[in-house]
C-alpha cells in the first residue's frame, strides 16, 4: 500500500496557501501501488536533519514535501533552499508558501557552505524560491553561494536549480560567471497548461534562460523537468522534449506530479511505470546526454550519482565526434 509523508507534521491546509483560499477542493486520490516510499527513521536521516536545524537552513526537500526525503537524508543529500521559504509566486502545483519575503540573510552562503563541508558532500543541489521583489531576482546571492562553497569545500561539484529571473536583465550573466556545473532551471509543465499550473511563469522565457547557459558558456551542464499527470497530452510533452533539444539541454527529468493538498492542482493522470520508460526512450532518441523518468524522479534526486553519468556521457560523444 503507498504511503504519503507528511513532513514536521505541519498543515498542509489553505492557511500555508492563502492565496488559494478561494479555490474548489481537489480530492487528493489514492496512489497506486507503484508509487511507495519509507518513512524517514534513519539515524543518518536524523542527522542530517539536526544539521539542517542547527545551521538554520531551509530545505526544498521539506518545503515541497518531497517524497524521496527519506532515501536522500538518510544518504547526507538534503537540497538547501537560499533566500528564505516565502515564495512570491503561487504555483498551483507547488507547496511552497507564498507571500512577502523577508530581507535576504547575508550569512547564508557561509552556513550553506559549512554545512556542505560538513556533510562531507561529493555534489550538491543549491535552490531557491522565486524572487520577483529583488531587482536581481536573487542572482548575485546565487554567486555568493556558490563562490562560498567553492571556498569551503573546493572538490564538491555544484548543481542549481533557479527561478526563470522573468524580467531581471543581466541576472543570467551574474549567475553564469560563478560558474556552477550544473544550471537547472525547470519548465515544469506543457506550455498549454501555464495558464493554470504556472501562471507567473512564461514558457518561452525559460527556455531563452536555458538557451542562454549554454551561449554564455557551453561547459556548463544544463538539466530541466516536466511533472507528468497534470493533463498534458503525449505530443505535447515530445515537443517540450524537441524545444529542450533546440535550447541544447543536456539533462531532462521526468516524475509524476503528487498533489500537496485540496486546494492544489488536481491529479489528472498517474502515469505509469511503462509509459516513463516509453518517454525516456524517446527522450534518448532525441540526443539528450542523461535522462531520468519515473513516477518518483524529482530534479536532484540522485543528482551525485546522475552528474557522474552526464560527465561520462559527454566524454564519450566528445570521442565519438574525434
Amino acid at each position: 500500500m503507498s504511503q504519503r509523508i507528511t513532513i514536521d507534521h505541519r498543515e498542509m491546509s489553505a492557511l500555508r496557501h492563502p492565496e488559494k483560499a478561494h479555490r474548489p477542493d481537489n480530492p487528493i486520490q489514492r496512489k497506486p501501488s507503484w508509487i511507495r516510499v519509507k518513512a524517514p527513521n534513519h539515524p543518518v536521516y536524523h542527522e542530517t536533519r539536526a544539521l539542517m536545524r542547527e545551521a538554520n537552513l531551509v530545505t526544498v526537500c521539506e518545503e515541497a514535501a518531497c517524497p524521496n526525503i527519506g532515501e536522500c537524508w538518510s544518504q547526507r543529500h538534503a537540497t538547501m533552499m537560499i533566500m528564505g521559504e516565502i515564495c512570491t509566486r503561487a504555483c498551483s502545483f507547488c507547496n511552497v508558501t507564498t507571500g512577502l519575503p523577508k530581507a535576504l540573510d547575508t550569512d547564508e552562503p557561509r552556513r550553506v557552505a559549512e554545512a556542505v563541508a560538513k556533510l562531507g558532500l561529493k555534489h550538491v543541489v543549491i535552490t531557491s524560491v522565486d524572487r520577483d521583489d529583488l531587482a536581481d531576482g536573487g542572482a548575485h546571492h546565487f554567486a555568493r553561494v556558490i563562490q562560498a562553497i567553492r571556498s569551503a569545500s573546493p572538490e564538491t561539484t555544484i548543481e542549481i536549480l533557479t527561478p526563470d529571473f522573468l524580467r531581471k536583465p543581466g541576472a543570467l550573466e551574474i549567475v553564469v560567471e560563478a560558474r556552477p556545473d550544473v544550471f537547472n532551471h525547470n519548465i515544469e509543465t506543457v506550455p498549454r497548461l501555464y495558464p493554470t499550473i504556472r501562471p507567473g511563469a512564461r514558457y518561452y522565457q525559460s527556455l531563452r534562460l536555458l538557451d542562454g547557459v549554454k551561449r554564455l558558456d557551453p561547459s556548463i551542464f544544463t538539466k530541466s523537468g516536466l511533472m507528468l499527470g497534470l493533463g498534458e497530452e503525449k505530443m505535447e510533452v515530445w515537443q517540450v522534449m524537441d524545444d529542450f533539444r533546440v535550447a541544447d539541454v543536456d539533462f531532462l527529468t521526468l516524475g509524476q506530479y503528487l498533489q500537496p493538498s485540496v486546494k492544489h492542482a488536481a491529479v489528472e493522470k498517474f502515469v505509469t511505470p511503462e509509459e516513463f520508460d516509453g518517454y525516456a526512450g524517446a527522450a534518448r532518441s532525441k540526443g539528450f546526454l542523461q535522462v531520468s523518468a519515473s513516477p518518483l524522479t524529482r530534479s536532484s534526486y540522485h543528482a551525485d550519482s546522475d552528474f557522474a553519468k552526464l560527465q561520462a556521457a559527454r566524454n564519450s560523444r566528445l570521442k565519438e565526434s574525434l
